[in-house]
C-alpha cells in the first residue's frame, strides 16, 4: 500500500446509494478495508476519523429491505485494491 492511494479515499464512504457518504465511481474501483489488522469484506460503511465501520449482520434485512448492520469501533484502513482502471 502507498500513501498516494490513502490521500485519494475520503474519510467517510458508504455502500448504500441513498447515503450522502456514497461514491459509485471510487466504489467500482475497489476499496479495501482493515480493521483492527483484519481484512473485512462485508464492510457497508466505514470512517477513519472516529474510528468505526459498519458491518452487515448476516443476511437480516430491514423493513425497507437494507441490510441490518452493526457498529464496530476500532482502527480502521482503508486503501484502494489492485491497479487503477482507466
Amino acid at each position: 500500500m502507498t500513501d498516494t492511494s490513502d490521500e485519494t479515499l475520503p474519510d467517510r464512504l458508504a455502500a448504500n446509494p441513498k447515503s450522502p457518504f456514497h461514491n459509485a465511481a471510487l466504489l467500482e474501483r475497489g476499496i479495501g478495508i482493515r480493521f483492527n489488522g483484519v481484512e473485512k469484506t462485508n464492510v457497508e460503511e466505514y470512517c477513519i476519523s472516529e474510528g468505526w465501520v459498519r458491518v452487515a449482520a448476516g443476511k437480516s434485512r430491514d423493513r425497507f429491505g437494507q441490510p441490518m448492520t452493526l457498529k464496530l469501533s476500532g482502527a480502521v484502513e482503508a486503501y484502494i485494491r489492485g491497479p487503477l482502471a482507466e
